[in-house]
């Protein structure tokens, strides 16, 4: 298998529920089963957002803006409220404001304290305000952090508008949207090596990108990372199967690997393990695996590592990628991804593209995560204990929103 093909064949941007991101899948079908693998699609829905017109005044002045996908259509107007921080006291300022925010989007209960607050509309920042470009990028208003409340306008601004607007104490804005929302389709492609037991092993990674972004670190070498495994390991006699997951639309919420499990419940308990691949074989940056299980696993991880010589930084917790949603369904699950400087390969922005990855490097990082794969899918019975601990299901409670993160 030719890695750099790989990066050479999705060199471009393929965001959630695109036809780009419908060509990468049926890219990384073809892959499998060029491998002799058979592979197919499982269409689930998306939220999707034709943006039409959108318009931002500052105290009548027009500045470049984009607005959200799925946060409505229509007009708000209001005095602007900068808003560094999401306090009590920060929220209540926000009645009857447009909201101006440090950040590039908004968690479920900020937004919710923002709406009962009786804000009007939310704008958002991207960028950096010293470097050459002025590109923003394309949010959504995931139906996920609405909830039950009533959507606002929000849109995104760069960051050297952002601060002008502050330093030029704008005191009105106007935000006017029009889109068509519908629902679309995104794919999870499926692949499967079989195994002697009835019980498997799932191993997943995404493949859609932002819509500035290659997604060439982030995560098509994930992706390349199953397909370096399934090429060492096909043909091989394995005690558990291997299924392999690669996601779509991760980027907006792990929407393929809860779909994932949602469509496949009725098997979930035959997973004995998720290996989930998200950010590998850049040049520089540190190994590390989140490991979303018993505590036993990750000192394993870390003593495997070291036997072989593989450096290797492992822990427990819950990792912002697709493992998370099959932790939660109380599947043992662990993320691996070297994570390196956004100073060096940066991510969900136009630099991440083939050039920040090392063929080298990624191969190393395949090999290793060939021989973890192995021992487990070789395994006599599958070692790691079939229970979530507490401590992972709160911070599983508070990723996922159901729980207030205690501060």
């Amino acid at each position: 298998m030719n890695l750099s093909n790989i990066f050479e064949s999705t060199d471009f941007v393929h965001a959630s529920g695109t036809k780009e991101e419908l060509q990468v899948a049926e890219f990384l079908k073809a892959q499998c089963e060029a491998l002799g693998v058979p592979a197919r699609l499982e269409a689930f829905r998306v939220a999707m957002g034709e943006i039409e017109s959108a318009h931002l005044f500052a105290d009548g002045k027009e500045i470049t803006c984009k607005a959200f996908n799925c946060c409505g259509s229509g007009s708000v107007e209001g005095e602007l409220y900068y808003m560094p921080g999401t306090d009590p006291v920060s929220i209540a300022g926000a009645k009857d404001k447009i909201v101006l925010m440090d950040t590039q989007g908004v968690g479920f209960f900020v937004y919710q304290d923002l709406i009962k607050a009786g804000a009007k509309g939310i704008i958002f920042q991207y960028g950096n305000m010293y470097y050459p470009n002025t590109d923003i990028d394309q949010r959504d208003l995931r139906e996920a952090v609405v909830g039950e409340e009533r959507k606002v306008l929000c849109a995104m601004i760069h960051s050297s508008q952002a601060v002008e607007l502050v330093k030029n104490k704008v005191k009105n804005i106007r935000l006017e949207v029009s889109q068509k929302e519908y629902d679309g389709e995104s794919h999870n492609v499926i692949a499967e090596l079989p195994g002697r037991r009835d019980e498997f092993i799932v191993l997943s990674a995404h493949y859609d990108s932002t819509s500035l972004s290659h997604g060439a670190y982030d995560n098509m070498s994930g992706c390349a990372g199953l397909l370096g495994i399934m090429e060492q390991l096909k043909g091989k006699e394995l005690n558990y199967s291997l299924r392999f997951v690669f996601c779509g639309s991760e980027e907006r919420g792990l929407l393929g690997s809860k779909a994932y499990v949602k469509e496949h419940k009725e098997e979930l308990d035959k997973i004995v393990l998720n290996i989930n691949l998200d950010m590998i074989g850049t040049y520089m940056g540190k190994f590390i695996s989140c490991v979303s299980a018993e505590d036993k696993l990750a000192h394993y991880i870390s003593y495997m590592a070291a036997e072989i010589g593989f450096p290797i930084e492992a822990k427990t917790g819950v990792y912002s990628s697709d493992s998370t949603p099959f932790a939660d369904s109380g599947i043992p699950a662990l993320s691996f991804a070297r994570i390196a400087s956004s100073n060096v390969a940066p991510i969900h922005c136009r630099y991440d593209v083939k050039e920040v990855m090392s063929m080298e490097q990624l191969q190393g990082d395949i090999d290793f995560l060939v021989k973890f794969t192995e021992r487990f899918a070789n395994a006599a019975v599958c070692p790691v204990a079939r229970e979530i601990p507490e401590k992972i299901k709160k911070e599983l409670d508070e990723y996922l929103a159901r729980k207030r993160k205690e501060q």
